[in-house]
């Protein structure tokens, strides 16, 4: 792991390798800080996923991508619905000086498809609100740009140490809470 640079923490690694799992544990073990951003999640039916949904930490879940959304925007067999990102977007990631942290999972090939999803992660990597967000392994365009920054630590996550990994972000976090 990097020496403590920036506000913003970039977990990446392949995929099933637990990053959403991680995300979640973070946000439940950031009980009184006030989170915005959005945690993507898989939609299974008969065993098989078939979609992704996004779910807000206020609660709300809204669909992402699917394998029956006929679309131009598509990821393998997933078509992207870009228009309900981008309202999910203005209201999860839009920058609030009453946020403590914000945690985005993820950036990856369908988020990018959303010009709203870019600019927003544009300006909260800027804002030097604490950040911590799921990335994909791979990728060029934005997803390369948010990993070449020089302010941000990417950690990646393997199955050898994905259950230590929430502990770690927490303190990683703690720091920013108590500086002097």
């Amino acid at each position: 792991m990097n020496d403590h640079q920036g506000r913003v923490l970039l977990l990446t690694g392949a995929p099933g390798s637990g990053k959403t799992t991680i995300m979640k544990k973070v946000a439940a073990g950031l009980s009184g800080k006030r989170i915005r951003g959005l945690v993507t999640g898989e939609i299974r039916r008969a065993g098989r996923r078939v979609g992704f949904e996004l779910s807000m930490f206020t609660g709300e879940k809204r669909l992402l991508a699917h394998v029956d959304i006929d679309s131009c925007d598509r990821v393998g067999r997933y078509g992207v619905d870009v228009a309900t990102l981008d309202e999910i977007t203005e209201e999860a990631l839009a920058f609030d000086d009453g946020t403590d942290i914000y945690l985005v999972d993820e950036i990856g090939k369908m988020e990018c498809f959303s010009k709203k999803f870019r600019a927003a992660m544009r300006a909260l990597l800027d804002s030097g609100r604490p950040l911590v967000a799921t990335v994909a392994l791979r990728g060029g365009g934005f997803i390369a740009e948010v990993k070449g920054r020089a302010d941000v630590e990417i950690w990646e996550v393997t199955k050898a140490n994905r259950n230590e990994m929430p502990a770690q972000i927490l303190r990683w976090l703690d720091r920013w809470y108590n500086e002097p």
